[in-house]
């Protein structure tokens, strides 16, 4: 639907993937992207961003004239269309030559004109969504009856007709409209804070090497091999969180605060219903998640157990859960990681594996890691007449293939998407977004297994996948049940400081980790780990993460067992980009998760794999 007026939400978010080292450029392929795909030059791409700033004005001139007549209205429709399609390429080109080197003042420039033109296009549609309300769906379904091209509009219209009781007059509309390049504040203090001005710890570990603890810096010496060297970093890393306790309270305090408010003004009884609502997901979904998650921890504390008896560990804390299950000096070139995904997403089809070969060796890919090239990995698709581009860090490690599934699990899904409907439904949620990388990951596990050459091998794919089901579902959950606690104490006019958030975030990270029964020791101090959640400045996004591996598990398994029609639902998921609601788009395809199984399933899942662990483990006393 369209991107600034008709969708609720904002643009789909990368998924940022820790990723380092370097590895030399040796395949046959181009590592690098080709942006020259959007725009060959930063001119073109100005002369373009000036045509947008033309279109902006001209549909200004559709204020007050929607329902002049269906002429007059399919004219206004399609130039709001091929307008958002035109940002979006420049936005997505911005982002991504910004990305290549983010010490490139010209990239930054970019990103910059793209915001200010991002904020002009929101001003100029404030009008659009109260007008067509305004409309009325008897005056709306006549223009739609009349005019068969104005079919491909009928959802997002039903979804913005869905909102009336929750839509402003034009002027309320202008004003928020207005009021959105202060909406984000709190998010963007928060950034700068975390990411440019706090002062670092440094720590000197036991082989005499000082290391400066920055988020990079504690993702890569968290999961060291020496404990006391673990607990150190920790014990430096959180401490100085605990040192900005108060200000990082003051400033998620501001976002709750916020989102009580846009609840209130949008009408909606809270801000979790506000924001679910969004894309029609029922609360039923998130709370459903939260109660099968507690009632499944018991799976969670074996996998903890399981955990400390491999570490050689009887007193685990919270330090110990990132060192790898498994060690071994497995590597795996880019060319042997993109031969691994093509095999392994087999199961879907040859049309679904011709379409990512074509997609792997056109240079979509921007490969490896370098000086100021931006960190981690996403997936940029919302150049719908090109095609979407994967940023990785790729180190040759496995959790670099398993990277690369991931980011082209949602490639595929734009590719799909795109080719199967029009610009303004082609665009797909984060709900379903996920699905589509969590099943590249799931196929990618049962090919390696398949291919595997020794316990060794699959030990190491079996303990990353467990980390994945633990990372993606149980704490992805456990980040979920937080913000509805938090957000549900703001909303009923509570207050909330810096300690009182780390009371909560404490509690609940306790009775997740077994602290009661000693199954893994909670520090005081760690409990500041929610203020290190970026992701908790976008509202109730993360429970995505989990519903997401729980769907794409079943999807896979019933893919896998060659179930009758099991690849071509999943597939249908994937081209109906935003042509239907997504929580009914997943049901339609046998997988409601507004009930139990889904995740029931992704649990057995868990401790399958832990069965399989124990018997190799067994084996080799």
């Amino acid at each position: 639907m369209f991107k600034r007026i008709l969708r609720l939400l904002p643009g789909l978010p990368v998924l940022l993937l820790a990723a380092s080292s370097a590895s030399a450029a040796t395949d046959a392929f181009n590592p690098r992207w080709n942006l020259a795909d959007l725009y060959p030059s930063a001119a073109a791409w100005q002369a373009d961003a000036a045509k947008a700033d033309t279109q902006i004005t001209t549909f200004a001139n559709c204020r007050g004239h929607l329902g002049d007549n269906v002429r007059r209205f399919r004219q206004c429709l399609e130039l709001r269309a091929d307008l958002d399609k035109r940002y979006d390429r420049l936005a997505l080109y911005a982002n991504e030559f910004h990305a290549e080197d983010t010490g490139n003042t010209a990239g930054l420039e970019l990103t910059q004109q793209a915001e200010v033109l991002g904020s002009r296009l929101e001003e100029s549609g404030s009008f659009f969504r109260p007008e067509l309300l305004q409309l009325g769906a008897k005056k709306i379904n006549g223009f739609l009856h009349a005019d068969k091209a104005l079919a491909i509009f009928r959802h997002p219209i039903d979804n913005l007709l869905r909102a009336v009781p929750h839509t402003l007059d034009a002027k309320g509309e202008a004003l928020i409209a207005t009021y959105g390049l202060a909406g984000n504040s709190a998010q963007s203090v928060y950034s700068i804070l975390t990411n440019a001005d706090m002062p670092w710890p440094k720590v000197t570990l036991s082989d005499g090497q000082e290391v400066t603890l920055d988020q990079s810096g504690y993702t890569r010496y968290r999961g060291v091999d020496n404990r006391a060297d673990r607990s150190k970093v920790f014990d430096a890393f959180w401490g100085k969180w605990h040192e900005f306790e108060r200000t990082f309270g003051v400033t998620f305090y501001e976002k709750l605060k916020k989102d009580t408010v846009d609840a209130k003004v949008r009408n909606y009884p809270d801000s979790i219903t506000k924001a679910l609502d969004a894309n029609k997901i029922p609360v039923a979904v998130y709370d459903t998640l939260i109660a099968q998650t507690n009632a499944n921890l018991p799976t969670l504390h074996r996998y903890f157990r399981l955990r400390a008896k491999l570490l050689g560990i009887t007193d685990m804390g919270y330090h110990d859960i990132y060192p790898p299950l498994v060690k071994g000096d497995f590597t795996y070139p880019i060319a042997q990681g993109n031969a691994l995904m093509l095999a392994a997403v087999k199961p879907l089809g040859d049309d679904y594996v011709k379409a990512l070969e074509k997609g792997v060796a056109s240079r979509w890919m921007d490969v490896y890691p370098r000086a100021r090239k931006l960190s981690g990995a996403h997936m940029a698709g919302d150049a719908y007449d090109v095609h979407p581009y994967i940023l990785l860090n790729y180190n040759d490690d496995y959790e670099s293939v398993s990277t690369l599934a991931h980011e082209w699990g949602h490639g595929m899904h734009t590719v799909l998407a795109n080719q199967a409907q029009p610009y303004v439904t082609a665009s797909y949620p984060i709900f379903t977004a996920e699905i589509a990388s969590t099943t590249n990951e799931s196929l990618l596990l049962a090919h390696m297994l398949a291919v595997s050459k020794s316990d060794d091998e699959r030990l190491l794919y079996l303990g990353s996948a467990l980390e994945s089901l633990r990372g993606t579902f149980f704490r992805q959950a456990m980040f979920a049940e937080f913000e509805r606690d938090v957000h549900a104490r703001v909303d009923k006019g509570e207050s909330l400081t810096g300690a009182g958030l780390t009371k909560v975030y404490g509690d609940i990270l306790r009775r997740y980790h077994g602290d009661k029964d000693g199954i893994v020791h909670i520090d005081d101090q760690v409990a500041i780990e929610w203020a290190y959640i970026p992701h908790f400045y976008n509202s109730f996004y993360v429970f995505q993460y989990a519903t997401s591996i729980a769907a794409g598990s079943l999807f896979a398994d019933a893919i896998l067992k060659g179930e009758q029609g099991a690849r071509e639902r999943y597939l249908n998921v994937l081209k109906a980009g935003s042509s239907a609601y997504p929580y009914e788009l997943v049901k339609a395809a046998g997988v409601d998760l507004a009930t139990p199984a889904p995740y029931q399933a992704v649990v057995a899942r868990m401790n399958r794999i832990m069965d399989e662990i124990e018997t190799i483990v067994a084996r080799r006393k």
